[in-house]
C-alpha cells in the first residue's frame, strides 16, 4: 500500500491527505482528497491473492508533476465540449479550450486538480466536498459537489455523485480510473476481455466530438455486446491504429435510473462488472499514457490500462437530442457508478431488455 506520509502536503493553501478504506469482502482502497483520486485499489483474484489494479503514483508530488487525470473525479463537465462553447438559456459560455479546438474534462483547472474537503469517513467509505465558484472555468453558478466512495458488501467500489447549483449550469461527472486487472505496471491490456452492454454509439468528427448521430454498433468494431479480447479490436483502423479506443457507447435504456450493468472486464482470474445510472460509457485504452514510472517503479505506456468512464455523452450541451446535462436551482444531480469484482464463476453482465 502507498505510504500515507507521501500524501501530506499543503497545496493551494489546503491540506492534502490520504485515506485507507477497508471493504467487508476484502477490497482495500486508498483515496486522496487531491482531485478526489483513487490512489490504489487492491483486489483479490480467484485464489485470494491481492493486487493493485489501478495505475497511479506513490506521492502527491508525482501526481502534481505527471498525469493529472489518473483515477480522478472529472468535472465540471467530463469529456469534450466542441470549440469550448455552449449556449444555455440564450447565453453563450466559453470554457477553456485545452484539447485541440475543444474543452476537455472541465478546462484548464478541472476538479481533478483541486483539493477537496473531507466531510465524512467510516472504515469503508469517504465523502468529499468541493465548491466550484460561479464563473470558474467560465461555467455558470456556484456548484456544490459531493462524491462518496464506498466499499460494498457486493465487493465493489461504489462512487456516488451529488451536486446542487444556485444558477442554471451544465454538469457531467465521472471517475477516470485506469484499470489493469493483471496489476498496475503489468504491461498491456491486450489480453483483457471486454463486454459492453450497448446497442448504439455516438460517432465523432475529426476533433473527437460527437456529430450528433446515434448509430447501431451492429456490424462495426464498436460491437462489444459479446465478450471480446481487446487485442482483436484495439488497433482496428476504425479507432486510432497504434493508439487505441476512445469512444462513447450509448447504454441501454434505464428508465428507473438505478444501477444497471454497463460493462464487464476480465483478466488474470479477476472479473470486474461496471454498473451505473449514467447514460453513456466512454471506453479509453490509455492511448496517450506515455513513459510514466508508476508507484511500483514499473513503467506505464500506451495501452497499458483501460478506462470505463460512465458519464453523460460528450458535447451534450450542444446536442438537444442527447440526455440533458442541465442542472437548475432546486434540483439535485444524483448519479452512481460501481466497479464490482465478481467471484470466479459468477454470472457475467448480461441482462434482458434493449
Amino acid at each position: 500500500m502507498v505510504d500515507q506520509r507521501q500524501f501530506s502536503k499543503l497545496h493551494d493553501g489546503k491540506q492534502v491527505t490520504l485515506a485507507t478504506l477497508y471493504g467487508p469482502k476484502g477490497l482495500r482502497a486508498q483515496i486522496t482528497n487531491y482531485g478526489a483520486k483513487v490512489v490504489s485499489l487492491e483486489v483479490p483474484d480467484g485464489d485470494g491473492c491481492m493486487t493493485d489494479v489501478v495505475l497511479g503514483f506513490g506521492s502527491i508530488d508525482e501526481w502534481l508533476a505527471q498525469e493529472h487525470y489518473f483515477n480522478a473525479i472529472i468535472g465540471r463537465y467530463a469529456n469534450r465540449i466542441k470549440n469550448g462553447r455552449f449556449t444555455l438559456d440564450g447565453r453563450v459560455y466559453q470554457p477553456a479550450v485545452n484539447n485541440g479546438p475543444n474543452s476537455l474534462h472541465g478546462g484548464t483547472v478541472g476538479f481533478n486538480r483541486r483539493v477537496w474537503d473531507v466531510v465524512g469517513q467510516t472504515p469503508s467509505s469517504l465523502c468529499l466536498h468541493l465548491r466550484s465558484l460561479d464563473g470558474e472555468e467560465s461555467y455558470p453558478g456556484n456548484l456544490d459537489v459531493w462524491v462518496t466512495y464506498s466499499l460494498t458488501l457486493e465487493n465493489g467500489l461504489l462512487i456516488t455523485y451529488e451536486a446542487q447549483t444556485d444558477k442554471p449550469t451544465v454538469v457531467s461527472l465521472t471517475n477516470h480510473a485506469y484499470f489493469n486487472l493483471e496489476g498496475e505496471g503489468s504491461g498491456t491490456i491486450h489480453d483483457h476481455v471486454l463486454q459492453v452492454l450497448a446497442d448504439s454509439y455516438t460517432p465523432f468528427d475529426d476533433t473527437a466530438c460527437p456529430t450528433g448521430a446515434i448509430v447501431p454498433v451492429e456490424g462495426t468494431p464498436m460491437d462489444f455486446r459479446q465478450p471480446t479480447v481487446v487485442e482483436q479490436r484495439i488497433d482496428d483502423p476504425f479507432f486510432r491504429p497504434g493508439r487505441g479506443i476512445d469512444n462513447n457507447f450509448v447504454l441501454r435504456s434505464n428508465p428507473a435510473h438505478q444501477l444497471q450493468p454497463a460493462a464487464v472486464l476480465s483478466a488474470a482470474g479477476r472479473t470486474m462488472q461496471v454498473l451505473t445510472t449514467m447514460p453513456g460509457l466512454q471506453v479509453y485504452t490509455g492511448n496517450w499514457v506515455e513513459r510514466h514510472n508508476g508507484k511500483s517503479g514499473r513503467p506505464y505506456d500506451v495501452q497499458t490500462a483501460i478506462c470505463l468512464e460512465a458519464q453523460n455523452f460528450p458535447d451534450a450541451p450542444n446536442h438537444p437530442d442527447f440526455p440533458s446535462p442541465v442542472l437548475r436551482p432546486g434540483e439535485t444531480y444524483f448519479e452512481q457508478t460501481e466497479y464490482r469484482f465478481l467471484q470466479r464463476g459468477a454470472v457475467s453482465g448480461q441482462r434482458s431488455g434493449g
